[in-house]
């Protein structure tokens, strides 16, 4: 099935007869419920399929399609989105990249049949720092005994199946931990204990639930590859789903921002329109770039799973972590145009408080942003000193949104360290002309040669947990900095697909996080962001997404 399938079966969300619109959404997320006529429709389009490799009889082939369907999810209901399926994603990697044949063929059978996986990582007194989780797997006859508690975890209830992570061994270092798939069904009664759902402030519907193991057996043929790989294998699994999280959120920004834009194109004020407003023109043209940057960032990040998968363990959360930070801070200032209406339960305008409340926890759970910098921060001084300014640029393809891709292998994911950087070295290959874009170019390869050179001088004691706020600061502007090679090389790539004024736009927001003079004139920049704003209302009046792809969409 395809994405248009899809979207023709979500239909027109301000329809109010449609059961999966803006007003069903609404009312579910008032009682704190899961979307059921939602759910049923993705059950009818098999969404789980899309977790399943096609080798396993599902549709996972290009992890870029996979992020294309789940936009159309997650700009509907974020909490479709994460409680119908990318939680059993999340927990489905792990057996894909690790497990046998039995257990690979029993997770996609699961799936295929509309069941759900649970990843059981999390424990509230270890939070990200899973390494330390006191849950235990200890040896028995014929297996393992699983005792202590999970919690925050996603469908545990709902589930039929769980991924767990579990300590293994007390003897200090990374091997003390492995990971296990266990059906629900095969577990001795009173061994395993639900315990009360976690209610939050976002994703009302989505069924944080917890359990408690007391000496619960479970078979030798439980266990997900050796004893002790389960943080090898979860840093591997990791990098799958940080690349994809970012892309995905560009669907409910696209949502926000076209509620936001008919809003003020609507609303009466002053004698016009709020759109009439110079400030409001541009914070929504600012934000427009915002969405753009995050596509572009992502798209790059996504192919580079099939192209650059030795890369991924510092690409994916370098993209985690930015592309977050820029949703939250678009959906900040679209708030600021709706003003009242963008706390309103009821009304027209009502789904932006529930699609903002929900893409709060969106971008942090799994795994935080402050864990993604802990991951980069190490891997800096390598990369400074052998690769960035030297490593040849990554190859074309890597920026040809949608063109060919190879097989997406995931035993080529690297648990360690990164060596290659080729997005940077793209940037400090590229020839800077003397138009608007080539200054843009100059600008970054500057900041490059001067992250360089900090990074390369980093001490021991300056890349660990107990790193200072400066170091952290030289691993935020990486992120931005590979962001900025990123849109520069799409475009690039696109030809004249995508409009210049649009990237310019995009260039000077990634290029205000990193502080400094603005390298656009103040006509430069206008004209860049009245580009924005009346290719904004051009998307939204012929119905079309936002983002790179223009895709015609119902509604």
């Amino acid at each position: 099935m395809t994405v248009q399938e899809l979207d023709a079966l979500l239909g027109d969300p301000y329809a109010p007869a449609n059961p999966v619109g803006h007003k069903a959404v609404l009312a579910a997320d008032e009682h704190h419920e899961m979307l059921a006529e939602g759910e049923r429709l993705l059950d009818q389009y098999n969404l789980n399929a899309e977790f399943v490799p096609t080798a396993l009889g599902g549709r996972l082939e290009r992890a870029d399609r996979l992020v294309e369907v789940l936009r159309a999810v997650w700009r509907r209901d974020p909490c479709l989105g994460l409680g119908y399926g990318f939680s059993s994603f999340i927990a489905a990697v792990n057996i894909w990249s690790t497990g046998d044949q039995d257990q690979t063929r029993t997770a996609a059978r699961l799936l295929l049949d509309n069941h759900k996986i649970a990843a059981a990582f999390h424990e509230l007194d270890h939070g990200n720092d899973f390494a330390h989780a006191d849950f235990t797997a200890r040896p028995a006859p014929a297996g393992w005994l699983l005792s202590g508690r999970k919690e925050v975890v996603t469908n545990l209830r709902r589930s039929s199946a769980l991924v767990l992570f579990a300590r293994t061994s007390d003897a200090p270092g990374s091997r003390g931990h492995s990971q296990f798939f266990v059906q629900k069904d095969t577990l001795p009664s009173g061994r395993m204990r639900d315990l009360p759902r976690f209610d939050t402030s976002g994703m009302h519907g989505v069924q944080l639930g917890g359990a408690e193991f007391t000496a619960c057996p479970v078979p030798d043929t439980a266990l997900l590859g050796k004893p002790g790989q389960g943080i090898e294998i979860a840093l591997r699994s990791y990098q799958l789903t940080r690349a994809t999280v970012p892309a995905i959120c560009v669907g409910p920004l696209d949502s926000a921002l076209r509620i936001v834009l008919t809003f003020a194109l609507e609303r009466r004020l002053y004698g016009g329109t709020v759109a009439d407003i110079p400030y409001v023109r541009a914070v929504i043209a600012r934000a427009y770039a915002d969405l753009l940057a995050v596509d572009a960032y992502s798209a790059a990040g996504v192919r580079a799973l099939h192209l650059l998968p030795e890369s991924m363990a510092v690409y994916a959360p370098a993209a985690k972590y930015l592309t977050s930070r820029i949703v939250i801070d678009a959906f900040e200032d679209l708030r600021s145009v709706l003003g009242a209406q963008a706390y309103l339960r009821t009304g027209p305008h009502a789904i932006f408080q529930k699609l903002a409340r929900d893409i709060a926890p969106a971008t942090f759970a799994h795994v935080s942003r402050a864990a993604c910098l802990v991951t980069i921060l190490p891997q800096l001084p390598r990369l400074a000193r052998r690769s960035w300014l030297t490593d040849p640029p990554a190859p074309d393809t890597l920026f040809q949104l949608g063109g060919d891709l190879p097989p997406l292998h995931l035993d080529r994911l690297a648990a360690g360290m990164t060596r290659n950087d080729g997005i940077m070295g793209a940037l400090a290959a590229a020839e800077p002309d003397s138009g608007p874009v080539g200054r843009f170019t100059a600008h970054f390869q500057q900041a490059l040669r001067a992250l360089q050179t900090a990074c390369a001088g980093l001490r021991p004691s300056d890349i660990t947990i107990d790193a200072s706020p400066e170091a952290f600061d030289l691993a935020d502007r990486y992120t931005v900095l590979l962001a900025a090679a990123s849109a520069l090389a799409v475009w690039q790539q696109g030809g004249d697909t995508y409009p210049e004024p649009a990237l310019l736009g995009v260039l000077d927001r990634l290029a205000g996080r990193l502080g400094g003079a603005p390298v656009l004139t103040g006509a430069e920049r206008e004209h860049a962001e009245d580009h924005l704003f009346h290719l904004a209302v051009q998307r939204c009046q012929d119905r079309r997404l936002f983002d790179l792809t223009a895709r015609a969409i119902p509604g």
